[in-house]
């Protein structure tokens, strides 16, 4: 990149990495500011489903654009990011909860989607010949699977740089303002300056939200893994939960990987977080009611990573309402790893066209400007 940059992204996270290489392929210079390491937070240790299964349904038409990108990933980021179709599938357990499947695959039907399919028990089992057999049934995405999220922000970084972005690494920005039209940031390493600013900053995206007189009611959590030991192969589809939190899948390598939403302990100040381990036996205890074989499968890690949750459980996409060359990326609320290619783009057609090819009006920060922060 010559010369001084026309964009400031700040924070090198997947959705951060993603909107400055779509602005590369659009010819603007970018900057991406991270006070960390690019992926240190959650776009590195999330759990890489690639979902749009039980998505918001002001989220599917995103979703399903971003599943067209991931299909050809590789064309992309010269990467295939370990993307894989698995399949993902929501369990019933009950008939209650086989009755929500049933109203959400009707729902999503009636919208015009066909991505999800509601499945009998006999499918089921066919499907999942080790799940308990309680279960009665389930709603599936045939099409829908998983990548390697530390993979994936690394090949979109790379790709990213390969067009000329620059990236500024343990460089935390400390201020901003707006004058003479160009945005002024310091951070820890000294100034820089852009016509636009891109607020990628994840769980910290609300402090800058707040700088420029808009601010949210974003709250930062800290969501839990675990990882076992390699076991031979038993499951070829993701498997999420529906009463009660679980996302299980069987990786490539032999280990299985098992999240849900369990939250640890965090202290954001710090930017640090602890395990708990009373959250994390309930949902191995979940893991084993309905997978009994692996009542013997030994778990070797676990950790939490860092990201941010809005009220309603859907991101600030969009130009920011006070700002007009300021922009918001954030809030993704635990499920942001599939929308991050969409996403990027979208963000790079507003400041470069200044609109979007798909609505995201659901997703402007001006609806929280009622709600206290």
């Amino acid at each position: 990149m010559s010369g001084p940059p026309d964009v400031l992204v700040i924070g090198g996270g997947l959705h951060g990495c993603s909107a400055a290489l779509q602005l590369a392929l659009r010819g603007a210079r970018v900057t991406v500011i991270e006070k960390d390491h690019v992926g240190r937070h959650a776009s590195g240790v999330n759990a890489g489903g690639v979902r749009r299964l039980a998505r918001h349904p002001a989220e599917i038409p995103l979703a399903e654009e971003s599943m067209r990108i991931w299909r050809g990933i590789a064309d992309l980021v010269d990467d295939d990011c370990g993307f894989r179709v698995s399949g993902q599938v929501m369990i019933a357990e009950n008939e209650a909860e086989l009755a929500q499947l049933r109203d959400r695959a009707a729902l999503v039907q009636g919208l015009g989607f066909a991505h999800e399919e509601l499945i009998g028990a006999d499918e089921l089992f066919a499907i999942l010949p080790s799940l308990a057999r309680h279960c009665c049934g389930g709603l599936i995405a045939r099409g829908d699977g998983f990548a390697d999220p530390a993979r994936t922000t690394r090949a979109f970084r790379r790709k990213a740089e390969s067009l000329g972005v620059s990236f500024r690494e343990a460089c935390r920005a400390t201020s901003l303002r707006h004058a003479g039209g160009s945005w002024q940031v310091e951070t820890s390493t000294g100034t820089l300056e852009a016509e636009i600013l891109v607020n990628c900053a994840g769980a910290w995206a609300g402090e800058l939200a707040a700088r420029l007189g808009e601010p949210v009611p974003l709250e930062p959590i800290a969501l839990m893994m675990m990882v076992t030991e390699r076991v031979p192969p038993f499951l070829e589809p993701v498997v999420i939960g529906t009463g009660r939190p679980l996302s299980f899948k069987q990786q490539p390598n032999g280990t299985v990987l098992i999240g849900g939403g369990h939250r640890a302990y965090l202290d954001i100040a710090k930017e640090r977080t602890a395990l708990d381990f009373a959250r994390l036996a309930a949902s191995a205890a979940t893991v084993c009611d309905l997978f009994p074989g692996m009542r013997d499968v030994r778990v070797i890690r676990g950790w939490a990573g860092i990201e941010a949750r809005m009220p309603d459980d859907i991101p600030v996409i969009g130009r920011s309402g006070t700002e007009g060359s300021a922009f918001h990326v954030f809030g993704f609320s635990a499920h942001g790893f599939q929308l991050g290619p969409i996403v990027g783009r979208l963000i790079a057609e507003l400041v470069t066209d200044g609109s979007s090819s798909l609505p995201i009006e659901p997703f402007g920060i001006g609806r929280f400007a009622d709600r206290p922060a």
